[in-house]
């Protein structure tokens, strides 16, 4: 078997290094996303998260989809805001848990990111983001 293996990465090459490379970047995110102060949570545990510890839901879509519908309860903040340190009503939730809301998942964790460096404690993520919160049939605001 191990010669098979062998005699396969020698034929070929190319084929058997885009396979390290893929699989060195997938062990790489691993550890990163494991290692990050910054946790992407599901929909389950942002509610958890809500109910339990009164957390702080932070909306950062364009303000025309965050007037379309969000979760009941978040605040809109731009990125730019949060870009320029404009943090104007968050100062008295640096302590509370805070979950930052993007589109599909992708913006929110650098938006989480600076707001762990601007003081805040307990920063997460909603993991698929507001499209993930629709997909699961939860409860929508206007």
């Amino acid at each position: 078997m191990m010669e098979q293996l062998i005699t396969f990465a020698e034929n070929n090459a190319m084929l058997s290094m885009a396979w390290l490379a893929i699989a060195s970047m997938l062990v790489f995110i691993t550890i990163k996303s494991k290692l990050s102060p910054v946790k992407e949570i599901n929909t389950q545990e942002l509610t958890l998260l809500v109910n339990r510890e009164d957390a702080q839901v932070i909306d950062i879509r364009s303000e025309a989809d965050f007037k379309k519908g969000h979760i009941l309860g978040s605040k809109h903040l731009a990125v730019e805001k949060i870009n320029n340190n404009q943090l104007q009503g968050l100062e008295k939730a640096k302590d509370k848990p805070i979950i930052v809301v993007c589109t599909a998942g992708m913006t929110a964790l650098p938006v989480a990111r600076k707001l762990l460096k601007a003081g805040f404690s307990q920063v997460s993520s909603l993991k698929g983001g507001f499209s993930g919160w629709q997909s699961a049939n939860l409860p929508v605001t206007k």
